[in-house]
């Protein structure tokens, strides 16, 4: 939040607020603050609307792509035009709904006289240019703060999760789909991350390393039904652009991965990567990166880093660094955007080659994969309701489980035509032991399954029959 001597209030999406406060005098605003999410954004602005009630001007600048592709500044404009009614969180938390074909939501704990009040009294002007907004400032500048009492409305404890044992750095989830990774991805920080301050003046939880594995996400893209992503297919739909495609340089709009892609550094890095790998099938070289050194001294660096492209055998993975990922708000619309691009890479090489490669697995790697302390409540509510998806194969093989000559023998056989690798003898816990020794990436649940088979091969000796 950026502070003036003026009257009106600035309400941004995407646009930076310090690209607005270049343009205007400190006499024209009395504070720029940006809105990026209209679910967890709109509730803090309203509450400090009613803590200030003596400034009554609020200015909603709706002005670039980026702005109107989020849709929050739209969707404050609509809590003015259209009101709100009692409802739930595509998550089922009871809140306060906005009328707007943007999910916006405002907490409980704000009363409806309170917002009525807002609705009432603020003078609204929604600007879609820096121009119109000078403009209307201009007019504006006259009206005076007034000497009102203000209203606090403190917001609900953000609930304490539990906190497990477990490793902080260096996790692995694997799944089908985007949307099956997510839920484990959820699990996962929820119940094994650990909790800091995140430099906003809230916290998040963290897993340091975090790769995530999605072997089969389709061209269309997977949304369940009912849909639990924070996203859906026409979201993605304007998102992809933002990965695919160039955008000219604007100031005081932040970067689109697509333009680090295609343009930043002078060169189409898409475009080289499959000029690269269409002359090299087998290079490890074909690489792409979005950070720039002087993000160092400007700011505003990108949180998806680098990528690397990789043909093995008829099929073409793609892997990507984040520095930093929400993983709960952020990480569905990046993986899948992310998969776009190997989709595109993998047809362009097959049409200029007349290759036959498919899309293999695309693999992200979040060095600091987090969830925000205000996305906790709506996380452990899809928590409850989700279950994480059953893993039947196992990538390690099967294992036979036998009683022979009186000892638990299990045989290690390949998961894909049942030769034997290795067999073991001796008691449950020797076995179970060894086993672990040797295939340390074994599925958890059939870690356990295979414990207790080897218990129950033991205990009943000839009678055993492994279920």
């Amino acid at each position: 939040m950026l502070y003036g001597e003026g009257s009106s209030i600035i309400i941004t999406g995407w646009t930076l607020a310090k690209s607005v406060q270049k343009r205007l005098a400190p006499k024209y605003y009395a504070a720029i603050g940006q809105l990026y999410s209209a679910a967890n954004g709109i509730s803090p602005l309203i509450r400090n609307v009613l803590a200030n009630k003596g400034f009554k001007t609020l200015v909603l600048l709706d002005a670039t792509k980026e702005d109107r592709n989020a849709g929050s500044v739209r969707c404050l404009r609509d809590f003015f035009l259209n009101g709100y009614y009692k409802g739930e969180t595509d998550t089922g938390l009871p809140c306060w709904v906005i009328c707007s074909d943007v999910a916006g939501y405002i907490d409980l704990e704000i009363p409806a006289s309170a917002l009525d009040w807002v609705r009432a009294t603020m003078l609204v002007h929604y600007v879609q240019s820096l121009e119109e907004l000078s403009a209307c400032l201009n007019i504006l500048a006259p009206i005076e703060v007034q000497d009102v009492e203000p209203e606090i409305y403190p917001a609900a404890a953000v609930p304490e999760c539990p906190m497990y044992p477990g490793h902080l750095y260096g996790h692995v989830i694997r799944g089908e789909t985007v949307a099956s990774c997510w839920v484990n991805i959820l699990n996962r920080i929820r119940t094994t991350g650990q909790l800091r301050p995140n430099g906003y003046g809230g916290q998040w939880q963290e897993l340091i390393d975090l790769m995530v594995v999605v072997k089969d996400e389709p061209r269309g893209f997977h949304f369940p039904e009912p849909n639990y992503l924070p996203i859906d297919r026409e979201y993605i739909k304007g998102y992809l652009g933002q990965i695919l495609d160039d955008a000219p340089v604007r100031e005081g709009v932040k970067y689109t991965y697509g333009q680090r892609l295609r343009s930043w550094f002078g060169f189409d890095q898409i475009e080289q990567v499959i000029e690269k790998i269409s002359a090299e099938i087998d290079t490890a070289s074909a690489v792409m990166t979005l950070w720039d050194v002087n993000d160092h001294i400007r700011g505003g660096s990108p949180c998806l880093n680098h990528i690397w492209v990789r043909v093995n055998g008829e099929k073409l993975t793609l892997t990507a660094s984040f520095r930093s990922n929400d993983m709960f708000s952020a990480w569905p619309a990046n993986a899948m955007g992310l998969r776009a691009l190997q989709f595109h890479v993998t047809d362009e090489l097959n049409r200029r080659n007349g290759w036959h490669l498919v899309a293999g697995e695309m693999i992200t790697h979040s060095m600091s994969a987090h969830i925000y302390d205000n996305c906790f409540p709506t996380c452990d509510s899809m928590r409850a309701k989700l279950k994480p998806p059953k893993t039947f194969d196992d990538p390690t093989g099967n294992y036979l489980v036998s009683n022979e000559n009186g000892q638990v023998t299990v045989k290690w056989t390949t998961p894909a035509n049942g030769a034997v690798v290795k067999v073991y003898s001796g008691t449950a816990l020797a076995v179970i032991k060894s086993i672990m020794n040797d295939a340390p990436y074994i599925e958890p649940s059939h870690a356990a399954y295979l414990g207790y088979e080897c218990c129950m091969a033991q205990q009943k000796g000839a009678d055993y029959r492994q279920t």
